[in-house]
């Protein structure tokens, strides 16, 4: 079952010849916008999550609230 996991499996020959052919497909100029597209998309992604997070946690502690002033 591990063998289906393919994260462990790459050698330093591998990850360079994986990065020779985004190089040869993107070329020099795109891999920085592509890198910062990815990056922003991230940022994202995360700060997303972060309100997510503070909205469950204002409605923890007001739903608290609401009970102790029962």
């Amino acid at each position: 079952m591990n063998h289906l996991l393919l994260l462990g499996n790459f050698g330093t020959g591998e990850i360079i010849l994986i990065a020779l052919v985004v190089l040869l497909l993107f070329g020099g100029k795109k891999i920085p916008e592509l890198m910062r597209g990815i990056g922003k998309g991230v940022k994202s992604f995360k700060d997303g999550l972060n309100d997510i997070e503070s909205e469950i946690k204002k409605d923890v502690t007001k739903d608290e609230k609401q009970d102790s002033e029962k």
